[in-house]
This record gives C-alpha cells, structure tokens and sequence, in this order.
C-alpha cells in the first residue's frame, strides 16, 4: 500500500508557483477562470481563437500577473503542437484546463454528419490533444492536475432538447466523463489526477441572453424553473470549482464530476 503524501496546510495564493494553462480563454467561464487562477498565485497562459477576446482577458487579469496569451486552435493536432512547444519554452506545466466546447444545436433528423463531426471535434479532440501534450511532463515531475468541462447536459437538458435539440452537445459532454474516468485509473499512481466540472446554465456571454430569453417567455422547461436555486449560474462560480480541483487541496480527488448546477 502507498503512504499518502503529506500535504502542506495552505497559506497565502493557493496556486503560487504554478503554472496553468486555460483552453479557450478569451470569454466567459474560461475568462473567469484565468482570471480565478491567476488571483491565486498561477501563472496563466491563456488560449483562444481570438486574439481580441485574449488580449481583453489579459487586461482583466490581477495587476502584476505573470501571465501571456497565445492564440491557438485547440482542435488542430499542429496548432496544439505549437501551442506546447512555447509552454515548454515558459515553465513546466502544472494545470491544464480543458474549456474549450460547444457544438451545434438541432433534432437529430436536422443535423448533417458535419454538424456531429463540428460538436465532437470541440468537445473531445480539443480535450484529448490538448491532454495527450501535457501529460508527458505531468508524469515525469509527479505532478499534474486537469480539469476538463462537462456539462449537466451529459444527462440531456431538458429545455434544450424540448426546444431545439441537442444530442450532439450532450452526447459530447457525455464523453468527457468516460474520458475522466479511464485516466484516472491510468494515471492513478503518477501524481496527476484528472477531474471534470459539469457547469449547469450559466450566464455567460454567449448562452446568458438566450437562457435568460427561454426564463423571460415563461417556456415549460425554462432554465430556472428546471434549478431548485431558480438562478442561473454565474462563470466565476464554475471557475471556484475548476479552483479547487487545480490546487493541492484535490490531493485525493480524481476521476470524479463535480456539479455546478445549483441542485439541478
């Protein structure tokens, strides 16, 4: 039997010393989330497709972070090649949020073979290549954490399957979970666990104003009709959660899906 690591009670910027880098970074729960780590001590290196949205995350970040923005395609197995080759140049990589995910929406009999590839390619290619290129070096120092993003829609949302369809999403979001639980089984004896969050609605800049239309017309399934707290979730609540599995205080925490969903 392995004797568990003695860990260090926490004091002062939980991540210090850290460095993370943060998978679609330039809006909502990734924006909040380089911007959670890196008021906790992290070194942030924040990715996205644009570099506008980027460079406005940068701008928000603490006053004298130690933070860069690089922008990449998550989804391209070269772009992500190039994207860790300059990781490797800045420091050891010790965080990998997987944020980067969406698809599109319709009834199974409206999507094209197109539509599916385009869900499952920004969902689960960007997580695995993103992953696989971190994981080398994780394992080597005996240490690592990464958070991938779920979604409550795993399970089928209700008003997004009852209004406009979604099992592509969903089918998507459920791979991630038999992803997380796979490696944490590989990687249980390396020091890097693997985690997912699983955010329900949350009000972000893309999907707030349409969750908060479906509340506003009073639809049967509305999102907070559906969440016992009857609100919707806000970015930096989910950032908090992906906070928590990213720190040494998740020691013992791998494999598993945490809910951010209000009670849902």
């Amino acid at each position: 039997m392995n004797d568990a690591p003695k860990q260090p009670l926490i004091s002062g910027p939980r991540l210090a010393g850290r460095t993370a880098l943060v998978t679609g970074a330039g809006l909502g729960i990734g924006r909040a989330t380089a911007i959670c780590l890196a008021q906790h001590g992290a070194r942030v290196i924040a990715t996205d497709i644009d570099d506008t949205r980027l460079s406005d995350t940068l701008s928000m970040l603490p006053e004298g972070s130690d933070a860069l923005a690089h922008r990449a395609d998550v989804t391209d197995e070269q772009s992500v090649s190039d994207l860790f080759a300059l990781v490797g140049e800045t420091a050891p990589l010790d965080i990998l949020v997987n944020n980067v995910g969406g698809g599109r929406p319709g009834r199974i009999w409206e999507l094209s073979l197109e539509d599916w590839e385009t869900t499952m390619r920004l969902s689960l290619a960007s997580m695995f290549l993103c992953t696989r290129a971190a994981l080398p070096g994780m394992i080597e120092r005996g240490y690592g954490r990464v958070v991938c993003l779920s979604s409550g829609a795993r399970n089928g949302t209700v008003w997004n399957a009852l209004h406009m369809g979604a099992c592509a999403y969903s089918t998507a979001k459920a791979g991630i979970i038999g992803f997380v639980r796979d490696l944490a089984i590989e990687l249980a004896d390396s020091g890097v666990t693997i985690n997912a969050v699983a955010p329900g609605p949350i009000d972000t800049e893309l999907a707030g104003p349409f969750l908060r239309a479906m509340d506003e017309a009073d639809l049967p399934y509305a999102p907070s009709k559906m969440v016992p707290m009857g609100r919707l979730g806000t970015p930096e609540e989910v950032a908090n959660a992906i906070l928590y599995l990213a720190s040494s205080e998740a020691s013992y925490v791998t494999g598993t899906t945490l809910d951010v969903a209000g009670g849902r």
